[in-house]
């Protein structure tokens, strides 16, 4: 199951809610209105906070009609997902905020404010006077700071297995490319005209790109790739991968390079095919062959 797949049972189905007949007492109140009831709790200090990357089993039903049941839905798996902003000032998620890793607990929301929340997609049978009650398993979390922390020390050991390999790479073609602070090498065969591409530019190019096999993956310049025609798009915005917004502002209209791009700049550990494994360098032949101005933000 996929991460917007389990996003939207979560944020669709789970503001359906159920209707419980569970004994309620024990109920607490957060200053936020939120009623709850901690049913198991384990010990621990670490509480998750919004964009950690949790884990929970969730039960939901109205009445005796079961809605959902992640155990069943995700074979017995937790669901994982980024750990959203409340919705509303008594919106069930805000309660995550109270567990820690093995607890239980079951959240009560008026069905009049599941409503909003849920936009008009709600049972026919859910009373106004009834309450929307989530009944949640805690299983674990790790923290957005963690797990950027990981994956940045992963990029930067990467990084460095990448770069021993363009070595070699660069000792047996007879090479001497440029490398700039982030670790892309590059080569400008015929320099531009005007001055350097700027952030927000409007460029178009012709490219090849290539694996460090020589095996080729794409390119707007071969009829093979059947989409021959200029390649377009706005310079250091995020379109592109991170070392192509870099490489490119290395540039100048009429400019012809070679990119070398080690893979935490490029697709990471993210497989694009066979051609691009995981952790896959890329290299680029790219000829600028025009540069606009800015362009101008949408009248709104």
């Amino acid at each position: 199951m996929t991460k917007n797949q389990i996003m939207a049972l979560v944020a669709g189905a789970l503001s359906i809610g159920i209707t419980s007949c569970d004994n309620t007492g024990g109920m607490k109140k957060t200053s936020d209105g939120l009623m709850y009831k901690i049913v198991k709790d384990e010990p621990g200090d670490k509480f998750p906070e919004v964009n950690d990357i949790i884990k929970m089993h969730v039960n939901i039903r109205i009445g005796d009609s079961i809605l959902l049941d992640s155990r069943k839905m995700n074979g017995d798996n937790p669901f994982e997902f980024p750990m959203p902003e409340p919705t509303f000032k008594s919106d069930w998620v805000s309660g995550i905020k109270l567990l820690t890793a093995g607890d239980s607990a079951v959240f009560y929301v008026p069905v009049d404010s599941a409503k909003k929340y849920a936009q008009g997609q709600f049972p026919e049978f859910a009373k106004s006077t009834d309450t929307v009650v989530y009944e949640v398993k805690f299983v674990s979390f790790e923290s957005a700071a963690e797990l950027k922390k990981k994956e940045e020390e992963a990029a930067s050991k990467q990084m460095g297995e990448d770069d021993q390999k363009l070595q070699t790479y660069f000792s047996e073609k007879g090479l001497s490319p440029q490398k700039t602070e982030s670790g892309l090498y590059y080569i400008i065969d015929k320099e531009g005209a005007g001055t350097p591409i700027e952030k927000g530019q409007l460029v178009t190019v012709n490219y090849t790109g290539k694996n460090l096999k020589g095996e080729t993956f794409d390119s707007n310049v071969d009829p093979e790739f059947q989409h021959v025609q200029p390649f377009e798009f706005p310079v250091g915005m995020g379109q592109v991968i991170k070392g192509w917004d870099e490489g490119i502002m290395l540039l100048k209209k009429g400019s012809k390079a070679r990119f070398f791009i080690p893979s935490p700049l490029a697709y990471g550990s993210n497989a694009m095919g066979p051609k691009i494994v995981a952790n896959e360098i890329l290299m680029f032949d790219v000829e600028v062959t025009d540069v606009k101005a800015e362009q101008a933000a949408p009248v709104q």
